[in-house]
C-alpha cells in the first residue's frame, strides 16, 4: 500500500510538471507570436485571464452575446466602466493557430470607423480550462445586423438602412484600396456586421481575411465563407479576387433592402431560394420596387431605394468582370456615378449524359455557367 502511494505521488508530480511545462510553453509561444503579429505603438493591450474573467463575470451565460464555429463572444465591463466584447476561441492547442494570428495581424493593421477595432488580446493555459486564446474588442450595443433585418420585430427605417449600407461600403473600400496590401474579407454577411449605439455599421470577424495585392486574383485550395454569400467563381473554382467581396456585399445589400434572407428554403419556388435569383426575376419583369421592404415606403425616397437595389444586383452579378469595384459601387450609391444597364446573365452550359434505362440522352441544363462565362460574362 505504501509503495502504491509513493508511485501515485511520483506520477502526480511528474504529470503536474509535464502539464505545467505544456501550459507555460503555450503561453510563451503565443505571446511571442502575438507580439510579432502586432505593429508596435498600436495601443493594443495585453489582458490576463483574471482580468477577462472578472470583466465577464467568469464567462457567465448571462453575458453570452454570440457563438459560432470559432468559439463564443461575451459581453464584459472593465474596472473603468468601459464595455468590451471578448471572443473566447475554442479548440486551442499548443500549435500555432493561423486563423487567430491572421485576425490579430489584420485587425491591428488598420483604423477605420466602419471596421471593428481590436482593443487587446490574451492567452492562458491551465489544467482546468486548458489552452485559451482571447480577442478583446470594444462592445457595440446594438449587436449584429442579422438581428435587425429578419423577422417580425421593429423594422429598420430607411435612413438607418441607408446609413448601414454606406458604412459597410466605406469599410470595404478601405480594405480593398485604402491599405497596402489590400485585404479581402471573404465572409461578408449580416451576422458579421456589428452596430453601435447610433446604428453605425462596423465590419467584423477577420478570421478568414487575406492580404493580397489590390486587384490580384489567386486560387485557394480550401473554400471558406457562408453559403448564399459566396461568389460563384469562388465557390466552384476557388478563384478569389476583390470582386468576391463585392458579390457578398451585393447579396447583403439586397437583404437589407428587402428584409429577405440570402438563402431562403421556405419559399415554394426552388428557383428563388437564392436572393440573387429572386431579385433577377423581378428585375427582368421590371418590378424592382417589389424588392424594397414595404415598411420603408413612408419615407418617399422610392427612386433612391431602387438605385440601391440596382447596385446590389450589379454587385452580385454572376460574371466577375461585370461587377463594379467597391469604390465604383460606393460612387453609385452616393449618386456620383451612373448605374450602367445591368447585363444579362451568361447562358448556362448544356451537357448531355446517358440515362440508364435506354439509349436516350437527357439534356441537362446546369445551374451555373461555364468557367469562362463566370470570368468574362459571356
Amino acid at each position: 500500500m505504501i509503495l502504491l502511494c509513493r508511485i501515485g505521488i511520483r506520477y502526480w508530480r511528474w504529470a503536474r510538471t509535464k502539464l505545467g511545462g505544456k501550459h507555460r510553453r503555450f503561453v510563451r509561444i503565443n505571446r511571442s507570436l502575438l507580439s510579432n503579429a502586432v505593429k508596435p505603438n498600436m495601443g493594443k493591450v495585453w489582458f490576463n485571464v483574471r482580468q477577462i474573467k472578472e470583466a465577464t463575470n467568469n464567462f457567465s451565460c448571462a453575458n453570452l452575446i454570440g457563438q459560432g464555429s470559432f468559439g463564443m463572444v461575451y459581453k464584459g465591463t472593465l474596472p473603468d466602466g468601459h464595455m468590451i466584447a471578448v471572443k473566447r476561441m475554442k479548440k486551442c492547442s499548443v500549435d500555432e493557430d493561423s486563423d487567430f494570428l491572421n485576425e490579430v495581424e489584420i485587425i491591428s493593421s488598420f483604423q477605420h470607423p466602419n471596421l471593428v477595432a481590436l482593443r487587446g488580446f490574451g492567452v492562458a493555459s491551465d489544467g482546468k480550462d486548458g489552452c485559451q486564446r482571447f480577442l478583446v474588442y470594444d462592445y457595440l450595443a446594438n449587436g449584429s445586423l442579422d438581428r435587425h433585418i429578419y423577422g417580425n420585430g421593429k423594422a429598420l427605417t430607411w435612413e438607418q438602412r441607408k446609413n448601414i449600407i454606406m458604412g459597410i461600403a466605406k469599410g470595404l473600400c478601405y480594405l480593398h484600396s485604402g491599405v497596402k496590401p489590400a485585404i479581402y474579407h471573404r465572409d461578408i454577411k449580416a451576422s458579421n456586421i456589428l452596430l453601435d449605439d447610433d446604428m453605425n455599421a462596423c465590419v467584423a470577424d477577420f478570421g478568414l481575411a487575406r492580404k493580397t495585392t489590390e486587384g490580384e486574383s489567386y486560387l485557394v485550395s480550401k473554400i471558406a465563407g457562408t453559403h448564399g454569400y459566396l461568389a460563384p467563381e469562388y465557390a466552384l473554382y476557388g478563384i478569389l479576387t476583390d470582386r468576391s467581396d463585392v458579390y457578398s456585399f451585393g447579396v447583403l445589400l439586397l437583404e437589407i433592402m428587402s428584409g429577405r434572407k440570402a438563402l431562403d428554403t421556405s419559399v415554394a419556388c426552388s428557383s428563388e431560394y437564392l436572393i440573387t435569383d429572386w431579385a433577377w426575376k423581378l428585375l427582368k419583369a421590371n418590378r424592382v420596387d417589389q424588392m424594397v421592404d414595404c415598411r420603408m415606403f413612408e419615407s418617399g425616397e422610392v427612386s433612391t431605394m431602387e438605385r440601391f437595389v440596382l447596385v446590389g444586383i450589379l454587385c452580385a452579378h454572376v460574371a466577375v468582370a461585370l461587377r463594379p469595384s467597391m469604390v465604383e459601387a460606393l460612387k453609385m450609391l452616393e449618386g456620383e456615378a451612373t448605374i450602367p444597364a445591368i447585363p444579362d446573365k451568361p447562358l448556362p452550359q448544356v451537357n448531355h449524359r446517358t440515362v440508364a434505362d435506354g439509349n436516350a440522352f437527357l439534356s441537362v441544363l446546369d445551374s451555373y455557367p461555364s468557367f469562362n462565362s463566370f470570368l468574362m460574362g459571356r
